[in-house]
Formats: structure tokens, sequence, C-alpha cells
């Protein structure tokens, strides 16, 4: 993300407009890469929210609260101990680097005035919150690193190295002899060679100066240098502020210009970028987590159905066995029992006497290889009856769960994924602890999608525990219920007065919106079958979403679920 040079001295600046002789009041850590401080300054209370995250580390203002932890970490005391109560009295950037350092000034045991200065070095992974004494002495570090710098306690802190140049230093004429001589790959030299710069930054400046980049021209360079020596000069006023725009394929931020621009415009952009961002990264994960579980189920189901195939396909043979010991035990009489052989050829009188070559267990007579073969057969068939009952399970296991990953790919809550983490624990993971009647008990999380279509009420489910919430406690006898044709989807009620005639018109609609949100969504036409709810029946101890259903009526309709 651009979360650069620029944007880091912009925002810091906005901080030293608001935060400078503000009082710390509050100091907690929400998870081990963040860090929030409440202040309060000019009547007003500000949270600086400080992140070392390598995937979104930044500094800024916030309005988002967070939850504080039961335990704070011992990095939280001791800053609550050393910066609690104390005051901020400057805030600064080392050029366009992202290493932001906050002085502030502490009162001792005795009351004597010592400054104190945190540290915030915003390097991706290598992100650190750093506190250091007046002697510039390392009190403690969010992170201990031990590097040839040696972030640890007790040590002196050192700013870290950087190879790279700071172009506010820069006339115009040494920039030009240095880029000269770079053009070929322009805009990878300028991120590696020049503080501040992020790729999405420097894409942009490219394109609203229309340079080509394959063919740089000397009015190009004197161009994107009066830009940038201009945007420095502005980030002290309220002439920049951010803008989203499009970066290889994704949503990202820059710095622009803007000629009006409020107070703190820069850090609310930066509070609500990431808020949503962070908000997106916790659902993905979440949401993961949770296919990851079932998709572990699914292959353990999809192993055993395998297991079962294998079974069912050595039970095919199993008549042979039964065939081989009737031909032998009726042809006892004219046979010498006392003969061990390996094989044995008879008249299969089944088959218009037709030779028949039996293999045998040369260390049986031939009695005892007829009661083997008869014990394979009863041994096969019992095989068969349990393991063709295992397989209809199995199955319908397996059709539960490919319900549950429908669910959970068209989730778009965090409440979704609570609902369908129950429905896991309570039908798949605990299913048969004693426990589950007790789970049962346990309400809706999230709410069923509600539309107004027509002067009609219809609901529609997004996972099975609110399929059998709407199906049978909001809705009424009289209501319709629909339901796309052997297909993974959602319940759909079309809400009724009593006896109240229904047209053609609202029939289709919320077919439609059941083909919708089904499996089949993006096919032509989707076959929806539809029947009163009191039609409607929950077997006894079946999965959550599963019902039976009689006079029914199909309907054949697009898939659809706007109808303005």
């Amino acid at each position: 993300m651009a979360f650069d040079g620029f944007i880091t001295k912009s925002v810091v600046n906005e901080l030293k407009n608001n935060l400078i002789s503000g009082k710390i009041t509050k100091i907690y850590q929400p998870t081990k890469d963040e860090l929030i401080m409440g202040i309060y300054s000019n009547n007003n209370k500000y949270y600086l929210n400080i992140c070392i995250n390598s995937a979104n580390c930044r500094i800024n203002l916030t309005s988002n609260k967070k939850t504080n932890p039961i335990n704070p970490t011992s990095f939280c005391m001791l800053l609550r101990k050393h910066l609690s109560g104390s005051k901020i009295i400057n805030i600064e950037t080392l050029g366009l680097d992202r290493l932001i350092t906050i002085t502030f000034e502490c009162c001792t045991e005795l009351n004597d005035i010592i400054n104190k200065k945190l540290i915030i070095e915003l390097m991706g992974k290598h992100s650190n919150i750093i506190l250091i004494n007046n002697n510039n002495i390392i009190i403690d570090s969010c992170r201990h690193i031990v590097s040839e710098r040696n972030i640890l306690p007790a040590n002196p802190y050192l700013y870290p190295i950087s190879e790279k140049i700071d172009i506010t230093n820069f006339s115009f004429d040494e920039f030009s002899s240095i880029i000269k001589n770079n053009l070929n790959d322009f805009t990878n030299y300028i991120c590696s060679t020049f503080c501040g710069f992020s790729k999405t930054y420097l894409n942009y400046i490219i394109k609203i100066l229309n340079i080509n980049i394959n063919n740089i021209t000397n009015q190009d360079i004197h161009s994107f240098y009066n830009y940038i020596k201009e945007t420095i000069a502005n980030i002290n006023t309220l002439h920049v502020t951010c803008k989203n725009i499009e970066f290889n394929n994704k949503n990202d931020y820059t710095i622009v210009k803007s000629e009006n621009k409020s107070n703190l415009d820069i850090n609310k952009f930066i509070d609500n970028y990431y808020y949503k961002k962070e908000k997106n990264e916790f659902f993905q994960n979440y949401k993961n987590n949770a296919l990851k579980i079932i998709l572990t189920i699914l292959k353990k189901y999809e192993k055993r159905l395998i297991n079962i195939n294998y079974k069912l396909e050595e039970c095919k043979n199993m008549n042979d066995y039964k065939l081989f010991g009737e031909l032998i035990t009726a042809n006892l009489y004219n046979l010498n029992n006392n003969i061990n052989l390996d094989n044995i050829t008879l008249n299969n009188y089944y088959d218009n006497n037709k030779p028949i070559n039996i293999n045998l267990d040369k260390r049986y007579s031939l009695s005892v290889n007829a009661n083997l073969f008869f014990k394979k057969y009863n041994k096969l068939k019992n095989t068969l009856n349990i393991v063709s009952e295992q397989k209809e399970e199995t199955k319908k296991e397996l059709d539960y769960i490919e319900s549950i990953i429908y669910s959970l790919n068209n989730a778009t809550q965090i409440s979704e994924i609570d609902d369908i983490y129950l429905e896991i624990q309570e039908n798949i993971l605990n299913k048969n602890s004693k426990r589950k009647k007790e789970n049962k008990s346990v309400k809706q999380t999230s709410a069923p999608i509600t539309l107004e279509i027509d002067g009609y009420t219809v609901y529609i489910g997004k996972n099975n525990r609110q399929n059998d919430y709407l199906t049978f406690k909001i809705a009424s006898k009289n209501d319709i219920w629909f339901h796309a044709k052997d297909i993974h989807g959602s319940h759909v009620i079309l809400k009724l007065n009593s006896n109240e005639l229904i047209n053609e018109s609202i029939i289709n609609k919320c077919a439609s919106i059941a083909a919708y949100y089904s499996k089949s969504r993006e096919s032509s036409k989707v076959l929806v079958e539809y029947t009163f709810v009191k039609n409607i029946k929950k077997p006894k101890n079946s999965k959550p979403g599963f019902v039976t259903f009689s006079n029914y009526k199909t309907v054949l309709v697009q898939p659809k679920n706007n109808f303005l």
C-alpha cells in the first residue's frame, strides 16, 4: 500500500497542528502490532493509532474503536508507566523517511522535567515502536531485534541507515544529471534511489503529467521535478489530500494536490481506508478458516466414499462364491474329498452345464473349500447391506457439507460466518455430543435478507440455519415457500395474508429470486419448486436446511434479484 514518505510527512504535519501540548490520557495495545494513545489537546479528545503490521504499517488519528485486551502486554504497561500524563512537545519526521519521532515532556518521581521520545519506524516487516530516554538510550521496544543496531533495552538508539537520497535537498541540475543516466528503468530507479516514493504515487505522477516512460524528455524531467517540489512545499498547507486510485488492479491511494482541504483530512482518509481494509482482511481470514475446517471434513468424507465404493466393488463377485460352494457340494459324491487340489473344473448346471474352473486353497479339502466359499459369500452379503447404508449416509453428509461450502462462499458478513461456525460445531464436529441439544438453543446471530416487491414482503435465507429459521419460525402456514430444484440454495418465503389471492407475476418474481440465490445463479433458466409452508416438513434428526414437502408446483425462470 501507498503509506509512503509523502503520506507520512502529510499525516505528521496534521498531527503537529492538533496534538502539540496535548496530554496523554490513555495507552492500550489492542494487538501485538498496534498501539493506541488517548490524547487530550485543545479541549478535544484524540486517539492516535500506531500500527507496525507489515502490510498495514501507519500512524494516524482514529475514530474507530478497538477491543482493549483484558491483560495488557508488558510493553503497554511500560508505556503507561513512562508516558501517562506526559505532554507532547514535538512530532517530526526524518526527511521523507517513514520514521517519526514524538517527543514527550515527562515528570520524574522527584518532579524533575525530562524528555522522552517514542520512535516509530514504519519499514514494512522491520517496523517497530521504540521508547528512548533523554540520553538516547532504549528503554524498551515493541519488538526486540538483534542486529547491527540491536534494538534492545539499555542499548543506545541508532537511526536506521538509509542509502536512499532525500530529493528535498537536490537542485534540478543535480536531479537531472542522475536521472538522465537511468531513463530506461525510470520508475524502479526513482523508487530505489530517492526517499518517500511508492510505486503507486510515482505512477500517479507519470499519468497526470502524461509522461511516456519509453521516451522521457528533458521537459518531462523538469515537470516531474517541479511537481515533486510543489507537493513538498504544500505539505505544510491545506493544499494536499489523499485520493483513492486503482493500481495493479487493486484499490490503493496516494497524495494529490487539493484546493479545498479540511483539518485532519488526510488522517481521516487514512483511518477510513485502513479500517475498511482491515475489516475486509479479517472477514476473509475468518471465512477462509471456516472453509479450511469444512474442506478438511469434506476430504475425509470423500475418502470414506472411495473406500465404500472399493468394498462395493468387491461385493459384485459375491454370488460367484455362492455358486462355487454349491457346485462343489453338489459334486462331492462324485469326488475324492481327501485330495487337496489347486483348482477344479466342474459343470455349471446354472449355465447349461458349461465347464467352470474354480481356484481352491490347496491346504484344505474340497468340503472345507466349499464352506469357505459360503462363508465368503455370507460375509460379502452382510458387507453389502452395511456398506450400502453407509454409502447413502455418506452421500447425504457430502451433500450437506457442500451446502455449507455454498453458504460460506456467498457469506458477506461476520455474523453469517458465526452462524456457519455454530452449524459446523453442532452438526459435524459435535454431532454425537451430549451437549448438542444445549447448542441448538443458540439464537440466530445474523438476519435474513428482506425485500419489498409489489407490496409483498419476501425473506431470503443466507445459510442453513437461516433457512430453518425462516421456514419454521418466521413463516406462517399460508405463506409460500420457494427453492431451486435439486440444487443448493436459499429458502425464499413470500409473506401473505390469510386467504389472499396471488397473481402469477409475484410467483415468478419470487421464483427468480430463489433461482438467483442458488448454486445455479449463472444459468439462463432454473427450475424452481414452490408450495405453501404448511406442506413443508422437517424430518426428525435431519440436518439444518433439509426439508421434505408435498403438493408443490414448479416454474422455469431466469435468475434475477432486481425488478426495478
